[in-house]
């Protein structure tokens, strides 16, 4: 169990964005309309869009209720909804109810390395999950990926999605990204805060660790920017202007066509 350092938000906070990203997502699927093509997920279509996260809203319900969600058959539910808004809707109500009725050490299923305990665990990883959405559908609404003074969130939730990604989901055995055949050093040095990150790429495995922001070790590969545009930039929802610096070894190229983050 990972104590209260390992993540920068309360679980309140966690809630309350699971619920602003959900209104940011409806408002701008609305706007687009269900068969809008969603630029940051090649092959999607609105639709499609909110299908997958009405569906991965349930699978976490699901999985704080000590039960597994068949995820297939959610997705032709939501397919088939009179109003998929409404269906949207009625997932995040339900997940936020559960969130909020659940013990602080109930002991779910949960599926991230290095995570805080279950409840606080799914509120965070549906907050991202949901912010991360939310984006997308941005994206589809504007015509091209919103910079970070276009979103609605700051530097303290990026900062802890940036977290969730390099020390939850890289060091995951299916991890394929390797930026090279060699050993390989990334430190992520946000502008704001006191935290960074150093992730080691080796052919069999990626390790990351925390770090203080004036005490990170030496790399090949250097990213500072805003958490926000660190943010972004991670989890491949960055356009042509976030402003990100390499320092090093360039590697957001690689990592944009080659990072996936894979949920089951």
């Amino acid at each position: 169990m990972s104590d209260a350092a390992d993540h920068l938000l309360e679980f309140d906070e966690y809630a309350d964005a699971i619920a602003d990203a959900a209104v940011v997502l409806r408002d701008n699927a609305a706007r687009s309309g269900l068969d809008a093509a969603v630029p940051t997920c090649p092959g999607w279509t609105v639709q499609d869009l909110l299908v997958h996260q009405g569906s991965v809203h349930r699978w976490a319900t699901a999985a704080l209720h000590g039960e597994r969600l068949d995820v297939d058959t959610a997705q032709r539910e939501g397919a088939g909804a009179t109003d998929l808004l409404e269906w949207l809707g009625d997932g995040v109500d339900d997940l936020l109810r559960t969130l909020d009725r659940t013990p602080e050490d109930h002991p779910a299923w949960f599926f991230l390395a290095d995570a805080p305990p279950a409840r606080l665990a799914w509120a965070r990883r549906q907050c991202h999950e949901t912010t991360i959405h939310a984006v997308d559908a941005m994206t589809t609404s504007l015509g091209h990926p919103p910079t970070a003074r276009q979103v609605w969130f700051g530097a303290r939730l990026a900062a802890d999605g940036i977290d969730e990604l390099l020390t939850g989901f890289l060091p995951r055995e299916s991890t394929r990204f390797r930026p090279g055949p060699r050993e390989r050093v990334l430190s992520v040095v946000p502008h704001e805060g006191e935290r960074a990150w150093s992730v080691r790429f080796t052919p069999g495995a990626v390790t990351s660790r925390r770090c203080g922001r004036h005490d990170v070790p030496s790399a090949d590969t250097t990213l500072v920017g805003s958490a926000v545009d660190l943010y972004l930039a991670l989890w491949n929802r960055a356009g042509h202007g976030q402003d990100v610096e390499e320092r090093g070894e360039p590697i957001l190229a690689a990592w944009s066509t080659e990072q996936k983050v894979t949920w089951r």
